[in-house]
């Protein structure tokens, strides 16, 4: 991933250049030296290095005047600031200004090519999303599915391989996931993008009434028609139908709706005659059809009909990685909308947000960080989220034995669960004392670099004084 690929150091200092130009070219990696920040600008619009290590004091033109000039120009090259330990404050400047992490001298050889392969991995992520997002078009509102997890690039991934197919689709995902986006998703993608797409909630009609409005009725029908009414696949007609929470159609009009599937045809209620129509259909559910099966709530041989192409929606609280990130995106939309100027969360906010479960998973998470920011005036607190303070997931919960005990877990489950919140707790504190620096923490709790690289992994610890950890 590294061969060939040009990282610019920018400092005034002989030494820092020849110790760094070392550690990159062991590293695979292309190194540029630039002394200052108007030397710097003129080697970017030359060699257009992949990424940026940038001191902060220097002659002529310091990092921070370089990073603006980079923002006002939109070079968009992941930067990494160097700084001494008694200027943090500076990094933070930095970090606001759009840089990606910082590394404090004296700095380990390792921790720099990290860092580096770090901000080159999150830029090639940000490039195959953006990829994703362009080849899934313009008209397509993804807004609320962002994220750089494996788990939606798969969604994105399966989303272009259906749309231009006729194949049935079956969402399955919890409220709030996203279904209807996707649905639509998928029908902004495919031939049909122009012609209509109509959704209708099975869980919302009265059962009297459902016959009715998916397939139209004439007039004089029944009590109340009036006129000749189109039904909703008569609206659909050319384009696609979504039928959202599909498990609750009662199986007289699931044998209807088969019936329509098999045919391409409508009867309207009191009508006399066929109506043929060309659809795409799209159901999802909370539910799997499976399941409805093995219960007798739902017909196998429509089962088998609609079971052509399946795409799981996974729940907010399986993909951590994108909490974060939709937070902030929801954290800017909000910004805009009320003219406010929130600049981020506290670490114990994160810490929150991502043991928080979601139970109405992206909904959910959007409408408590808009709160948030209607609430602060500088900075999102645990206090703005208004989240239950709910033992089962509340990170500083009393009463820790009741709640590891209550779901009846063997001694051994309970007893490996009290140890891993003991242990991301510890990591936590040192990693916070040393400024997120996971060199020092792993030094100070006693234990190899891998291992405190993987337990940051293991429990989805993030960030750290505006530094965004793998």
């Amino acid at each position: 991933m590294s061969e060939g690929k040009k990282v610019l150091i920018v400092d005034d200092m002989p030494d820092i250049h020849w110790v760094l130009s070392k550690v990159l070219e062991e590293g695979g990696y292309q190194p540029i030296s630039a002394s200052n920040g108007r030397e710097a600008l003129e080697k970017i619009e030359k060699t257009q290095p992949e990424a940026i290590l940038l001191d902060i004091k220097m002659p002529e033109m310091d990092g921070i005047d370089l990073l603006k000039e980079m923002k006002e120009r939109q070079w968009g090259m992941p930067v990494i600031i160097l700084t001494a330990f008694g200027e943090i404050q500076g990094a933070v400047e930095a970090m606001r200004l759009g840089a990606h992490d910082y590394l404090t001298k004296p700095f380990n050889n390792q921790d720099v090519l990290l860092r580096v392969q770090k901000v080159l991995k999150e830029r090639e992520r940000q490039e195959e999303l953006d990829a994703l997002k362009s080849q899934l078009g313009e008209r397509i509102n993804l807004s609320e599915l962002i994220g750089s997890s494996d788990a939606i690039k798969k969604v994105f991934g399966q989303i272009r391989c259906v749309a231009n197919t006729d194949f049935t689709v079956v969402l399955y995902g919890e409220t709030g996931s996203g279904k209807e986006l996707v649905a639509r998703a998928i029908h902004n993608l495919s031939p049909r993008k122009d012609k209509n797409f109509v959704v209708v909630d099975c869980g919302s009609i009265p059962e009297p009434l459902l016959e009715s409005e998916l397939f139209g009725h004439e007039k004089g029908a029944f009590t109340g028609a009036y006129s000749t009414k189109e039904g909703q696949f008569e609206l659909a007609n050319k384009g696609t139908i979504f039928l959202d929470e599909i498990g609750n159609l009662p199986l007289l009009m699931q044998n209807k709706l088969l019936r329509v599937l098999q045919e391409k045809c409508i009867h309207r209620v009191g009508g006399k005659r066929d109506i043929k129509i060309n659809i795409r259909v799209i159901v999802a559910g909370n539910e799997r059809l499976e399941d409805l099966l093995t219960q007798n709530r739902f017909r196998r041989d429509l089962y088998h009909r609609l079971n052509e192409f399946t795409i799981e929606i996974p729940p907010l609280r399986e993909r951590k990685d994108d909490i974060l990130m939709l937070s902030q995106h929801f954290l800017e939309l909000t910004n805009k909308e009320l003219n406010k100027q929130v600049k981020g969360f506290t670490e114990e906010s994160i810490e929150h947000l991502l043991s928080y479960p979601w139970p109405g998973n992206i909904r959910e998470l959007k409408n408590v960080v808009r709160r948030a920011v209607l609430l602060t005036s500088d900075i999102i607190e645990p206090k703005h989220l208004l989240l239950p303070r709910n033992e089962s997931w509340y990170p500083h919960a009393p009463h820790g034995v009741e709640r590891l005990t209550k779901d009846g877990s063997p001694l051994k489950g309970i007893v490996r669960r009290a140890v891993e919140e003991v242990e991301r707790k510890a990591i936590l504190e040192v990693l916070r004392r040393t400024g997120g620096n996971k060199s020092e923490a792993a030094r100070l709790l006693k234990i190899d670099y891998s291992t405190m690289h993987y337990k940051i992994k293991q429990y989805g610890i993030k960030l750290f004084n505006g530094t965004e950890e793998e």
